[in-house]
């Protein structure tokens, strides 16, 4: 639920910088809709990490080694995603969204990936039970 919250969140805030955007029916649940494909990226994120590490609780023991490549990845994961969407015409950027040069994919979307896992998984570590750890 945190995931879906904070992408819906960042995805309805980043809405004005595609081409066409409004504040309606249509593209808030457009928005709903994004919102729970990247939920599903965090959750793909999480256990795929979860893999690496063979341990589901890797995210009580943040360090530097974990950090950067969960940044890492979530980032060429939105790039290769923003390269897709816009080669598919499944949306473009209107004139306010800066862009990354080379590349020419929005900063917005990459941010998302890059900084909005991390977050969602150092938040969501309060709601982990310390007597679950243990067993």
């Amino acid at each position: 639920m945190i995931a879906f919250s904070v992408n819906f969140i960042w995805e309805v805030l980043q809405g004005p910088l595609y081409e066409g955007f409004e504040y309606d029916w249509q593209h808030i649940s457009f928005c709903a809709l994004a919102s729970i494909a990247d939920m599903l990226m965090v959750l793909i994120l999480f256990f795929g990490f979860a893999l690496v590490y063979r341990n589901v609780n890797w995210v009580m023991n943040w360090d530097f080694e974990i950090i950067v490549p969960l940044i890492l990845v979530g980032s060429v994961g939105a790039i290769l995603g923003e390269i897709w969407h816009l080669a598919h015409g499944d949306w473009s950027y209107a004139e306010a969204m800066p862009l990354i040069p080379l590349i020419e994919i929005g900063i917005s979307p990459l941010l998302q990936f890059a900084l909005l896992p991390y977050m969602i998984f150092l938040s969501s570590k309060r709601f982990i039970p310390v007597t679950n750890l243990e067993k």
